[in-house]
């Protein structure tokens, strides 16, 4: 520790100590964060495997006693967790995709090209970021419910005397068309880390691409899409994530069968029908209610977390190169 003399006094060079300080703070603070984030985890862990005997037992905190699994067992019957599982994976997968197609030539257009109305379409497309779905799934909700093809149908219809619409509610290519034109869930947002990636690209290695004779879309898809591996990882995080968590929309549009999140969120109401559980009692079935909700939440996050796991390092460099971290 270095000293200086002030005054005929040594003087303490406090830089080395306020380095400590603020590190051993950062540490509290991350150590306090990481528990934020993984105590509904470990909480799921501890109480969805817990027997009748450890929800009767007052001195089980976190590990349970005996343990089992018919907690489990119980909430894949209850949920239909294969038919939903399933349905969800038709469901975002597609969505995905084409979501992020649609992402990526809209982000590369607002980052790369200039033309008229482009600040205006961009001023739109931050509107669509912030206006909720709820304010407008009642013309949506009807758009779909009678889907004239953009007013192709109707338009046949002056000639026919009856519109051609088709009803594309319960289906799951109403996600997919959504996607697909840029309306689908945070779309907006999509688009918007795109373009900032694509902003924050050199110019000159498009400007090089266009010498050696490629055209703008050639150019995007041989240099600036190679380019983009942890974008594409970013957007397909989020996209999936959201899309899998979405209970709004899904419970808007599906009727009969539903994806895992609108199951998860009417399992406690299930649980009250003793019918669907065989072989136990309504009393049994009371008792372990709240490991089988815990074990619910737990398989319907656990292929996220998967996945997750697989494109972490890819994710957090495409959020580093958004410009949009802190």
């Amino acid at each position: 520790m270095k000293q200086t003399l002030v005054n005929g006094r040594p003087r303490v060079n406090v830089t080395k100590w306020a380095s400590r300080i603020v590190s051993f703070f950062r540490f509290i603070f991350l150590i306090g964060m990481s528990y934020v984030m993984l105590y509904p985890v470990l909480f799921m862990l501890s109480s969805g495997f817990q027997s009748i005997n450890d929800v009767y037992d007052p001195t089980v905190v976190w590990v349970p006693h005996e343990g089992s699994l018919q907690p489990l067992q119980l909430a894949v019957e209850v949920m239909d967790y294969w038919n939903a599982i399933t349905k969800t994976l038709t469901m975002v997968f597609p969505s995905v995709i084409l979501e992020l197609l649609c992402s990526l030539l809209a982000g590369y257009g607002f980052a790369r090209f200039r033309f008229r109305g482009s600040k205006i379409l961009f001023g739109i497309l931050i509107f669509t970021i912030i206006v909720p779905t709820q304010s407008y799934i009642i013309p949506l909700y009807v758009s779909m419910n009678a889907f004239d093809f953009f007013g192709v149908g109707s338009l046949i219809g002056l000639f026919t005397g009856r519109a051609l619409t088709v009803n594309l509610l319960n289906k799951d290519i109403l996600f997919w068309l959504m996607a697909i034109l840029g309306a689908g869930v945070r779309s907006g947002l999509y688009i918007f880390i795109i373009r900032q990636n694509f902003r924050n690209m050199p110019v000159e290695l498009e400007e090089a691409a266009m010498i050696d004779g490629c055209g703008p879309l050639s150019t995007f898809a041989r240099i600036m899409l190679p380019n983009a591996a942890s974008l594409l990882a970013t957007v397909a995080v989020f996209s999936l994530v959201w899309y899998w968590n979405d209970y709004f929309l899904s419970s808007m549009f599906y009727k009969t069968e539903f994806p895992v999140s609108v199951n998860l969120t009417t399992l406690r109401s299930l649980l009250t029908t003793s019918s669907l559980v065989t072989g136990m009692s309504s009393q049994e079935l009371s008792f372990l209610r709240e490991p089988i909700i815990a074990c619910g939440c737990l398989i319907t996050v656990l292929p996220l977390l998967v996945f997750y796991l697989f494109a972490q390092r890819f994710f957090t460099e495409g959020l580093e190169r958004s410009g949009i971290v802190g």
